[in-house]
């Protein structure tokens, strides 16, 4: 976009919304995890619920 002669608005636009997507992926990727090792795992173990709490970190 620099090279392109892009004003800074539009490269902030851009750059936010990779950040909005990336982020919104990385939920969407925590969730389908956490509902695969409660609901499908069939209850969550001590391994699950120590796994689940160090994800939350990244919510």
């Amino acid at each position: 976009m620099f090279e392109q002669g892009r004003s800074c608005l539009d490269l902030a636009q851009q750059l936010h919304a990779v950040e909005s997507a990336v982020g919104n992926a990385k939920r969407e990727l925590i969730h389908d995890h956490m509902e695969h090792c409660l609901v499908e795992g069939g209850g969550p173990t001590r391994d699950t619920l120590k796994e689940l709490k160090q994800l939350t970190k990244y919510l």
